[in-house]
């Protein structure tokens, strides 16, 4: 897989991140890299709305996820188009946080 599909395959559901994430040890890329961060973060935003959902604020979980929908989306066209653009307010964030992750 080149590094543009990877990218892409890593935001289809979590089972796509592993498949990118074991492809991407192989065969680094940077775009791929930069995006396993990305859908790292947000696939963990999306938890933690499920669990404050769970608890039963499902106004304040509908919210995390309608922000982590639009997040996702903006991530998406941003690998489609073959780009590294960090999400807003939380994308650097991420980068930082998850730097280990290559």
């Amino acid at each position: 897989m080149d590094d543009k599909t990877k990218s892409i395959v890593a935001h289809l559901t979590f089972i796509g991140w592993i498949i990118a994430l074991v492809t991407n040890q192989t065969d680094k890329g940077p775009n791929t890299s930069f995006y396993l961060r990305q859908c790292l973060g947000l696939f963990l935003v999306m938890t933690a709305g499920y669990f404050v959902g769970l608890i039963g604020v499902w106004i304040v979980s509908l919210i995390i996820y309608i922000i982590g929908f639009i997040l996702w989306v903006l991530s998406f066209v941003s690998a489609l188009s073959n780009e590294q653009k960090p999400l807003p307010v939380v994308g650097d964030m991420f980068q930082q946080w998850f730097k280990g992750l290559n």
